[in-house]
């Protein structure tokens, strides 16, 4: 059996202002109708003796991460939640610790959740082709064929190949070496010898055969992880580990921790339109052009512009004249940038962050599991909120010490509980909590809720909250 192990713990703030710390570019459909989480499962569709995936993320994505694979369908076996990251290997190693629990050894098909991949039957094919070898023993990572000289990938350089190839089972080779990224120079010579492939943080191998390597090569690392497992506590459907535990783990990647140093690495060459999407530049380059070299995503109208990527989150974007440009608009921030020093993104996310500033960490709509809530006018002792509640969900059980609200109810029906007084209200009816008093939000029917909350007080933060009860384990 093959069991996908879903990577979804990166904060993608390299896609800023659409990216967030709290809503990374994972969970967003940046490429398509599907968030890159939901293509990185649904890709798999068909592979032969394919397992429920294993998801390994943050904990402040876990329900919109869980939310969004119920919504393809495709709910994993287990999310495993990391209480801080600690990189690639320690994660996966985890991973293969739940996938052998009960005794089985399957082969993990680790995968990081923010790629782009547009010839899915060709990754299939790979993976397919690279079972005999992964059951064998080798650790296999997927070499993208590159199709230019590029300088923000490391490279593999390919060795003595395996077994021939013969179709369709694909060319296996041994790893000669995984080598740092390049100059421009070194770049292209790389891609003129034909035996240099993008390294693309994708592998295949027995879950033992990893945990054997891990042990051989960062035995501190294992045993934290162990130790992490071992004191793992269930939580609805996500698996908390030992949050001591996984902080004294060394970080690191599996490159680094396990495949620069076994005797057991091998690459499969893959080309499959494969992109990591890691700068708005790289998304222009996935992207489905419009004429003159342009992308354009949302409501966006352009005059004589070339080669620039204009994307329309909340309203129209306008541009005239432009080239080589990226423009992206959201509720609350606009990023415009020359295309080649979008790497630069991270200094802007840097400042926000020195200036405290809630730009970086998340967008006016903000997303819990139970619906979502969006700022919509704040002031001197006033902050007004727009709430939605999915059916049948409820807020937490809580009460505040800084702060009163008023509700106004717009659309659904509301039970209100107050002091342990419970209302039931429809459109245009309204309810007044008093600053300390016990209070829970529900929607009982069977269509959206949507609310104004208008909130008054000295102090209105999303940290005045104390949770009495919540479904949600918060």
């Amino acid at each position: 059996m093959i069991i996908p192990v879903i990577l979804s713990g990166g904060a993608g703030t390299r896609l800023w202002p659409l990216s967030r710390e709290l809503y990374p570019k994972q969970l967003l459909p940046l490429v398509g109708e599907q968030t890159m989480l939901q293509d990185t499962v649904l890709r798999l569709n068909g592979l032969a003796g394919l397992g429920a995936p294993l998801v390994v993320c943050n904990d402040a994505h876990r329900f919109m991460v869980a939310e969004q694979l119920r919504q393809v369908g495709q709910a994993a076996e287990r999310v495993i939640l990391e209480p801080l990251g600690r990189n690639t290997a320690p994660a996966v190693a985890v991973a293969a610790l739940q996938a052998t629990a009960d005794g089985a050894d399957p082969l993990l098909l680790v995968l990081p959740a923010d790629h782009v991949i547009r010839d899915a039957a060709a990754l299939c094919a790979a993976i397919e082709g690279g079972v005999p070898a992964a059951e064998d023993g080798a650790l296999l990572t997927f070499g993208i064929v590159p199709t230019a000289p590029e300088t923000g990938y490391g490279y593999i350089r390919a060795g003595a190949p395996q077994r021939s190839a013969h179709p369709p089972a694909p060319a296996i080779f041994d790893v000669a070496e995984f080598v740092e990224k390049p100059d421009l120079a070194t770049a292209e010579t790389y891609v003129a010898g034909g035996d240099y492939y993008w390294n693309s943080g994708m592998f295949l191998f027995r879950a033992s055969t990893y945990l054997a390597e891990l042990e051989t090569h960062a035995p501190q690392m294992l045993a934290a992880c162990r130790q992490a497992w071992q004191g793992r506590v269930a939580d609805l459907d996500f698996t908390r580990l030992d949050a001591v535990a996984f902080a004294s783990c060394p970080a690191n990647s599996i490159d680094y921790a396990v495949m620069e140093k076994t005797a057991r690495a091998a690459v499969i060459p893959l080309a499959a339109g494969w992109s990591d999407v890691g700068s708005w530049a790289a998304l222009w380059e996935v992207g489905v052009e419009e004429g003159s070299g342009n992308v354009c995503q949302g409501d966006v109208v352009e005059v004589d512009c070339a080669n620039s990527y204009l994307y329309g989150g909340s309203r129209l974007v306008a541009g005239i004249g432009l080239q080589d440009v990226v423009v992206v608009e959201t509720a609350d921030a606009v990023l415009v940038a020359a295309k080649d020093r979008v790497q630069d993104v991270k200094r802007v996310v840097e400042r926000l962050k020195e200036q405290q500033r809630e730009e970086y960490l998340l967008h006016k709509r903000v997303n819990r599991p139970w619906g979502a809530y969006e700022g919509l006018d704040t002031g001197d002792g006033y902050l007004v909120k727009r709430i939605t509640v999915t059916p049948g969900a409820s807020l937490s059980l809580q009460r505040h010490q800084h702060r009163a609200e008023h509700w106004v109810v717009v659309r659904g029906v509301a039970e209100v509980t107050c002091e342990n007084v419970v209302q039931t209200l429809s459109a245009n009816q309204s309810i007044y909590i008093p600053l300390g008093d016990k209070h829970r939000l529900a929607n009982p029917g069977d269509t959206i809720l949507e609310i104004i909350e208008v909130q008054t007080g000295a102090i209105l933060s999303e940290d005045d909250i104390e949770r009495f009860d919540d479904v949600y384990g918060r």
